[in-house]
C-alpha cells in the first residue's frame, strides 16, 4: 500500500513539473511562446497601420490560446542597407517568425533565410519583389515566404481616373524608379489608360532630393497625375502638394496615405486590416505549423473609393455621392 501511495505521489509531482515548465502545446495546453521580429521600411500612415494592425491581432490570437508573444519592431528609415542589417540580428537571435513591411524589407529578410518563416506586408507585387517570373493572384513561392499584398485593382483604379476626368488627355505617371514595385504597377497601369484613349507619359524621380523638381515637369505637361502605391511618393506628399495643387493638376493616387497629401482621389485599401490578415497567417504558421511555402499571398477583402476633400474644392472638382471623404 506504501509502494502504490508513494508511486501515485512520485507520478504526480512529474507531473506538476512538466506542467510548470510549460513546454509545447500539447504538454501545456497553450499556444506556446514566441519571438517575432518586424522589419519596417520606414515610418508613413499606410505602413504604420499595417504594423499596427499585425501586432494587435496577432496579441489577442496568442493570448486567447494561453501563451505569449514578444514582437520587436525596428524602422529602417527607408534605407535597404538598415533592413539588411535588422534582418541579420533578427537571424542571428533565433526568432520565431519575421514580418516584412515594405519591398525592401522583404528582400532583405528572404536574402537573410531560408530556414525561419517570413511573412511580406504591404507588398504590391511579390513575383517582382522575390525575382518570380510567371507569378499570379493564385500563386505560392515554394520556400519560407509568403504574405500579404496591399495591390488595389489597377483596372479600377484607372476606371476612376477615367470616371473622374473622361476630358483629360495627357496622363503624367508619376513614381519612384528606385522601386520595382512602383514600375511594375505603371507598367500595368499605362495599356489600360492608353485604351480609354489617354496619352500616357513617365515622370520618374530617382529619390526625394528631385521629387519636387520631377513633379513640376509632370505639372506642367499633364492634365492629370497618377501616382501609383509608391512609397518615396508617400514620404514626399507635401512636396509634391506645393507643386500640383497651385498647378491646378489632379491627382489620382494608389493608397490613401498619398492621396490625404497631395490627391484628389483613390480606390484604396485599410492598411490596419491588412496587418490584421498578416498576423492571422503568422498565427497559423507559429501554432498550427503552416508552411509559408504552400500559403497563398492574401489580398486585402475590400476597397473603398476615397477622396481627399480639400483638394477637390481647392480645384473645383465634383466627387460623386458614393465616394468616401477621407479623414482629416
Amino acid at each position: 500500500m506504501k509502494k502504490r501511495l508513494l508511486a501515485a505521489l512520485m507520478a504526480g509531482a512529474m507531473a506538476l513539473s512538466m506542467t510548470a515548465c510549460g513546454g509545447s502545446d500539447a504538454d501545456s495546453g497553450t499556444a506556446g511562446s514566441f519571438e517575432v521580429g518586424v522589419i519596417q521600411l520606414q515610418q508613413h500612415p499606410a505602413l504604420d497601420a499595417a504594423t499596427q494592425g499585425f501586432q494587435d491581432k496577432l496579441e489577442e490570437l496568442i493570448q486567447a490560446d494561453g501563451g505569449s508573444v514578444q514582437i520587436d519592431v525596428n524602422n529602417a528609415s527607408g534605407e535597404s542597407a538598415n533592413c539588411t542589417t535588422i534582418a541579420n540580428d533578427y537571424i542571428s537571435s533565433g526568432v520565431d517568425l519575421i514580418m516584412a513591411n515594405g519591398t525592401a524589407a522583404l528582400q532583405a529578410a528572404q536574402s537573410g533565410t531560408v530556414d525561419i518563416p517570413i511573412l511580406g506586408t504591404s507588398i504590391t507585387d511579390y513575383g517582382t519583389a522575390l525575382g518570380v517570373e510567371g507569378w499570379t493572384s493564385t500563386s505560392t513561392t515554394g520556400t519560407n515566404v509568403s504574405g500579404t499584398t496591399d495591390l488595389a485593382p489597377l483596372d479600377g483604379q484607372a476606371a476612376m481616373l477615367n470616371e473622374l476626368f473622361p476630358d483629360a488627355t495627357n496622363v503624367g505617371l508619376l513614381f519612384c524608379s528606385a522601386e520595382p514595385n512602383s514600375r511594375y504597377q505603371i507598367d500595368t497601369i499605362t495599356p489600360l489608360l492608353e485604351e480609354m484613349g489617354y496619352t500616357c507619359s513617365e515622370y520618374a524621380f530617382t529619390d526625394s532630393n528631385d521629387v519636387a523638381s520631377v513633379a513640376q515637369n509632370a505639372a506642367s505637361n499633364s492634365d492629370v497625375i497618377y501616382i501609383p502605391t509608391d512609397n518615396t511618393a508617400a514620404s514626399c506628399t507635401e512636396a509634391i502638394a506645393n507643386v500640383v495643387v497651385p498647378a491646378g493638376v489632379p491627382v489620382i493616387a494608389g493608397e490613401q496615405g498619398i492621396c490625404s497629401g497631395c490627391g484628389v482621389a483613390t480606390l484604396s485599401i485599410d492598411y490596419y486590416e491588412l496587418g490584421e490578415i498578416t498576423a492571422e497567417m503568422a498565427y497559423e504558421i507559429l501554432v498550427n505549423d503552416a508552411n509559408p511555402g504552400d500559403m497563398q499571398v492574401e489580398p486585402a477583402p475590400n476597397f473603398t473609393k476615397m477622396y481627399n476633400a480639400a483638394n477637390a474644392e481647392a480645384l473645383g472638382i465634383t466627387i460623386p455621392e458614393d465616394y468616401e471623404a477621407i479623414a482629416d
